[in-house]
């Protein structure tokens, strides 16, 4: 029965659990009142009958000591009686006002032969109910007896009580009702906010660009109410950020994945087709067989170099305990002069300036990567200019910080493709070729690396005719990962 209540009540909304746990406080609070009052009133009553006897006693006392008994009734149902006391004897003296039972009178009366002072005693006398009773001495050996009915006393308390059972039942009646409308009023925000959580509990978050409309409105309900509302409406905004980034980082990979294999198969439709060749290998000559060898050869490192550097991005986004960085301390000026001379060798349509710096710039790096990352930028610049277009190279020290800046003086991004630079497999000219053109993994790549180092890799510029990627490394070296 117990557990089935205790089901019951949990299964109640908070406004009403709150109300009923008011009303049963209050209903404790109001049996407490009501009974000191009670028990105060009828205090006061009893000693106020008790003082009223004594009053009586003062003359019924003169009277009992002139004639011997008492010969005037002062109330009606009031009995009084004289008695003579012996030792442990008393004898009443006749005619006397008593009631059939003597024996509360009596006991008293024998009482008082061993008090000093009067004595009160609440009594029940058998046929006539519940009495006060006073002993005072009349004079040595005689003991005077009264005794006050209590019935009007209780009937005044009976009567408290009921008055105040109707007008606390009345309160508390009045309290759980008001107090459960102003707790629902309290409690509307709460309300509204479980209406939202269960609005996106209905929102579908499985597709793609899924969206949290739905916030927590509405003033009102305290400052404890606000906070509430203020905190769950920064979660609905972070999990919407986190939705929003997820939806971004499944279209990502969408896109990476749709690239990927479409990069990789123009490669391995190649190598199909210069094998299905060698099945008439036997009729060509040889200069037409060394022909096709070195395609597919071409083809083939062309593929490595496109799975070497996924390998290389994934291995950097997992940031495996064994970092693919080989740090050593190294120069990085000695760096970028080499990668300068090597793209003076190779692209010999773009002067290249390097700028000069510091005369040596030793890092924790690894050289080798460094070294890749420069090779990047500068092939970047020389394949999207046209021939004859100034490429320069900086090497400086900014706020602790190595900058290397590659710059040339081409055609420069537009501003729609500048935010997508270095996303991999995207490329500004779509209708450059792959062998010209690359397969849109170098800026990715370079920017990797240089994240692997604990630096930065941004691109400047910004106005027609210039573009800047500029590569920033703490002096302290290489980040571990």
């Amino acid at each position: 029965m117990i557990g089935r209540l205790r089901r019951t009540y949990g299964r109640l909304r908070l406004g009403t659990r709150l109300a009923l746990g008011l009303g049963a406080l209050s209903l404790v609070v109001f049996a407490v009142v009501g009974t000191a009052l009670t028990t105060y009133m009828r205090d006061y009553l009893e000693h106020q009958l008790g003082y009223q006897l004594k009053v009586v006693q003062t003359v019924q006392s003169k009277d009992a000591e002139a004639n011997g008994t008492v010969t005037q009734k002062p109330y009606w149902g009031w009995f009084t009686a004289v008695y003579d006391v012996s030792g442990d004897q008393a004898l009443l003296r006749r005619p006397a006002d008593i009631p059939h039972d003597t024996r509360p009178l009596t006991a008293l009366a024998q009482s008082m032969a061993h008090s000093d002072t009067e004595l009160l005693r609440t009594v029940k006398i058998d046929g006539e109910g519940l009495y006060r009773l006073r002993a005072c001495a009349v004079e040595p050996g005689v003991v005077l007896v009264s005794a006050a009915p209590m019935d009007e006393i209780q009937d005044t308390i009976d009567e408290l009580i009921t008055v105040q059972v109707v007008a606390f039942g009345l309160a508390l009646l009045a309290l759980v009702v008001f107090g459960r409308r102003m707790l629902r009023r309290g409690l509307k925000p709460l309300s509204d906010m479980a209406h939202t959580a269960h609005g996106i509990t209905s929102h579908d978050l499985t597709e793609s660009a899924a969206r949290l409309p739905l916030r927590a409105s509405g003033p009102g309900g305290g400052p404890e109410v606000e906070e509430l509302r203020t905190a769950f409406n920064t979660m609905l905004e972070h999990i919407d950020d986190s939705l929003a980034v997820r939806a971004e980082a499944e279209q990502r990979l969408r896109r990476f994945v749709a690239d990927a294999s479409h990069e990789l198969r123009t490669p391995l439709m190649s190598v199909r087709g210069y094998a299905d060749l060698f099945q008439y290998a036997a009729a060509n000559a040889p200069e037409e067989r060394d022909k096709h060898l070195a395609r597919l050869r071409a083809e083939a490192a062309r593929m490595g170099v496109l799975l070497d550097d996924l390998l290389l991005l994934a291995r950097l986004d997992a940031a495996e305990v064994e970092t693919p960085l080989r740090v050593e301390d190294a120069d990085l000026v000695r760096l970028v002069g080499d990668a300068a001379d090597a793209f003076r060798a190779g692209h010999p349509g773009h002067p290249l300036t390097v700028t000069a710096g510091p005369a040596a710039l030793w890092l924790r790096l690894d050289p080798q990567r460094i070294r890749q990352v420069l090779d990047n930028l500068l092939t970047n610049a020389a394949v999207h200019t046209p021939a004859g277009t100034p490429v320069t190279v900086s090497v400086s020290v900014a706020d602790s910080t190595a900058v290397v800046a590659v710059a040339d003086a081409g055609p420069g991004i537009p501003p729609e493709d500048r935010e997508r630079v270095f996303d991999r497999f995207y490329r500004v000219d779509k209708a450059r070729s792959r062998d010209r053109g690359g397969s849109g993994l170098g800026l990715s790549v370079a920017r990797s690396l240089v994240r692997a180092h604990g630096g930065t890799l941004e691109l400047g510029g910004g106005v027609a005719g210039a573009t800047v990627f500029t590569v920033r490394i703490p002096l302290g070296g290489a980040a571990s990962r």
